[in-house]
């Protein structure tokens, strides 16, 4: 009885998750999805040779999971970059209404809304 490799599938699963926010766990995560499909498809084939399919569909499930999660954060790292000045309003509006907010933080973030050319 042979293993399928779902080490490598989580590994690259929880990079994905990691680095979700900056869009860059996209690559990780569809490498994840690639090597999940491509051992199911081993498994698939003869079932009897291998001894932890389920876990590979369980790998494949938290590559998916992943994947979603980062091109999620792809497509609001790529609006942030084409819209600055629509992140800096959202963003400074919610601050604004927060009385825990240092006033010191507020000023960094009016500089940094500046600097990208907006206000």
């Amino acid at each position: 009885m042979q293993k399928l490799n779902t080490t490598l599938v989580y590994i690259l699963s929880v990079v994905g998750f990691l680095c979700c926010c900056i869009g860059i766990g996209t690559i990780a995560a569809i490498i994840a999805v690639v090597i999940a499909s491509r051992e199911l498809k081993k498994y698939n084939q003869a079932p009897d040779d291998y001894v932890n399919g389920q876990a590979m569909k369980t790998a494949r499930v938290v590559a998916i999971v992943s994947l979603v999660l980062s091109l999620i954060g792809l497509a609001i790292f790529i609006w942030i970059r084409l819209n600055p000045c629509l992140f800096f309003e959202w963003y400074i509006g919610l601050l604004e209404n927060n009385p825990n907010m240092p006033a010191e933080s507020m000023d960094q973030i009016y500089q940094a809304a500046e600097k990208a050319g907006c206000r």
